[in-house]
């Protein structure tokens, strides 16, 4: 699969882990899908810098207000 606009999603992506899916969405998705995670894009910065991507994090952080 070919995602679009990868320059501009690499612009965009608030990731801090060093990867190849950087700017390639569909295959960040993918991969964090298949681990039962949410990519950094869903999550605060504080938060993204753990690399704990769980949806329970995810969750947690959004019923405490953290995510909006």
């Amino acid at each position: 699969m070919h995602c679009s606009n990868q320059r501009r999603n690499r612009e965009d992506c608030n990731c801090t882990y060093p990867c190849d899916n950087k700017g390639t969405c569909c295959d960040c998705i993918r991969y964090h899908r298949g681990r039962n995670e949410l990519p950094a894009c869903y999550f605060p910065a504080d938060a993204e810098k753990t690399y704990d991507r769980s949806i329970a994090n995810f969750v947690r952080l959004w019923q405490d207000g953290e995510v909006k």
